[in-house]
């Protein structure tokens, strides 16, 4: 049912109370919900059962009262065919058949723009995610993270929030010194396994690439970032650091542009300690009266604000622990004017999230509760051939993204022929469309036999099959596609049509819910369930019949189904091809 009819059915309740509430100080609210089964009509409403105590009445025979009421009138006839009462007081509509089939004229009127809203109009949002740390390629986690965060964010946008996707760099700390470290040994000739390795570097051949062009003095940079220029000085760590960082940072650029993900803004934890929001955050919690020294450590009283056991904030040796910069940065993002902000992160992550919460509670800034918003996702198993995969060479010890898509695309051995023009859309669209697939805190197989599978049982190809079809029949037509957005619908009334239209009125309500749950892998459902009532209704009824009027009603129907599978399709990054 649309937004419309569904608002339209409520007023012509509100208007039946008037005269039964009249006198009393109720203010009811009028809901309306499709019934799990849907042999007992199009839509329920339980607003008698919710009055009939205050206002002393038997359930039922109040329910039979506004159902009288609502029908009474032209607009409700035109609408409602038919209305039951249920059980204690249950009111159950049938809308007329004009009324389903408005759905094709709306999402032929509104094509691209069906689905959308302005709930959030005015309203800014962030959403982080991604955020790797620039000391080797994007991992298969990394890959779940920028699906779930650009579908997240997508789906934001489309209801009229105004989204800024972020990607924060850790480009300071520990990890970052073991790259350069690790790239310094790879320059002075040195391997895993050989004496001399660092027992802590990594062991990836992106490393000895990185110590290659450090070698040959090779100038890099990131998309946002200024170019680092190699010395070729093995000795020179600092000169090794920026360039290694650097490089990888335009290793993910490439990884993300593969992935189809863009970024609004980077954020660098460098910049934090530069611009002095590290300290400042420091001597924000101290002047709170929120810290304490113990053991020539400074602490965080973080069980003040919910969590196990209070944390140091700034070790014996004068560094900061990691959620120090965690707290800055959520200053900072607070301080842009980001009243929403969302963190999608690994569920590693699940032990900062007492304490950067804590650290922003404890600044007295108006910072509220629960700020940001944290979606933790699970591991990603990667099964190839029916073995689980572990390693790859590029690597050298997880799966990347780029691994994964090149994969899924039939395009493996590409390093060998890196010259030979590539198309990875498929496997993007398959990666993509597999990683939000799930509840993000459930644990993900991804299987790459399935994901090349031309098949029924790969759920992408299954949904992208379900455009390409459409896309066949008209083109068989060969008719005025804009003609049919005022085409007689009436002639759609067989079972397999009911099921397809209703289907269609839900996208809206669908991505309405999928935002409130902040669950992006609703979209990848709805789509799915969409593609089966198209197969369904292709298997089972002929739309290039000889009846002129019910063949352009059908035309009109897949127009509009695919038009909405376009929509769905184009809201996680994934393309809707014309012919498979």
């Amino acid at each position: 049912m649309l937004a419309p009819q569904k608002q339209q059915i409520i007023d012509l309740f509100n208007a039946a109370l008037q005269p039964v509430i009249a006198g009393t100080e109720l203010t009811p609210t009028v809901t309306l919900e499709r019934p799990r089964d849907p042999s007992h009509g199009d839509v329920a409403c339980n607003i008698a059962m919710q009055l009939a105590k205050p206002l002393k009445k038997n359930p039922r025979e109040l329910a039979q009262a506004l159902v009288a009421a609502v029908m009474a009138g032209a607009a409700g006839k035109g609408l409602i065919e038919a209305a039951e009462i249920a059980g204690p007081g249950f009111i159950n509509l049938r809308l007329t058949a004009a009324a389903k089939q408005q759905v094709v004229q709306t999402v032929l009127q509104q094509g691209a723009e069906f689905g959308k809203s302005q709930l959030g109009a005015g309203k800014k949002v962030l959403v982080e995610f991604v955020s790797a740390n620039p000391t080797g390629p994007l991992h298969v986690g990394h890959g779940r993270q920028g699906a779930l965060g650009d579908a997240l964010s997508a789906l934001f946008e489309v209801q009229g929030f105004d989204v800024t996707r972020e990607f924060y760099y850790n480009d300071a700390g520990v990890q970052i010194a073991t790259l350069a470290t690790s790239v310094q040994a790879r320059a002075n000739g040195l391997k895993p396994g050989d004496a001399g390795w660092p027992e802590s570097a990594y062991n990836g051949d992106y490393i000895a690439d990185i110590a290659q062009d450090f070698l040959a003095r090779k100038t890099v940079a990131a998309s946002d970032g200024e170019p680092a220029s190699a010395s070729g000085d093995v000795n020179d760590i600092e000169s090794i650091r920026k360039f290694a960082v650097a490089y990888l940072r335009r290793e993910q650029d490439l990884d993300l542009q593969a992935f189809g993900v863009k970024f609004d803004n980077y954020y660098l934890e460098t910049s934090l300690y530069k611009d002095g929001k590290v300290e400042a955050a420091v001597a924000a919690l101290i002047a709170a009266g929120v810290t304490y020294e113990l053991d020539g450590a400074l602490w965080l009283r973080t069980t003040d604000y919910g969590d196990d056991k209070d944390r140091v904030m700034r070790k014996t040796d004068g560094t900061y622990t990691y959620f120090v910069p965690d707290v800055a940065y959520h200053i900072v993002k607070w301080q842009r004017g980001f009243g929403k902000v969302i963190n999608i992160q690994g569920s590693d992550h699940h032990g900062t999230i007492a304490r950067v919460r804590a650290g922003l509670q404890a600044v007295n800034m108006g910072i509220p509760q629960g700020y940001p918003d944290y979606i933790l996702h699970k591991m990603v198993t990667v099964m190839k051939n029916g073995e689980e995969v572990k390693i790859s060479k590029r690597a050298g010890s997880y799966v990347t993204v780029r691994d994964l898509i090149e994969w899924s695309s039939g395009e493996e051995g590409a390093e060998a022929a890196a010259d030979a023009p590539r198309d990875l859309t498929r496997g993007r669209d398959a990666v993509r469309f597999f990683l939000i697939s799930r509840k993000a805190d459930t644990e993900f197989v991804f299987d790459v036999d399935l994901a090349l599978a031309k098949s029924d049982e790969n759920p992408v190809y299954y949904v992208q099959y379900a455009h390409a079809r459409i896309c066949s029949v008209l083109a068989q037509w060969t008719g005025d596609e804009a003609s049919l957005s005022s085409i007689d619908l009436s002639p759609l009334t067989a079972p397999r049509e009911a099921s397809l239209l209703a289907k269609l009125a839900e996208y809206p309500d669908m991505l309405q819910h999928a935002l409130e749950e902040l669950g992006p892998h609703q979209v990848a459902f709805y789509l799915r369930d969409l593609a089966g009532e198209l197969h369904s209704y292709y298997n089972a009824e002929r739309v290039l019949v000889d009846d002129e009027a019910l063949k352009l009603a059908r035309l009109a129907l897949m127009h509009a189904t695919r038009q909405v599978l376009r929509n769905g399709l184009a809201l996680i990054g994934v393309s809707a091809p014309a012919r498979m």
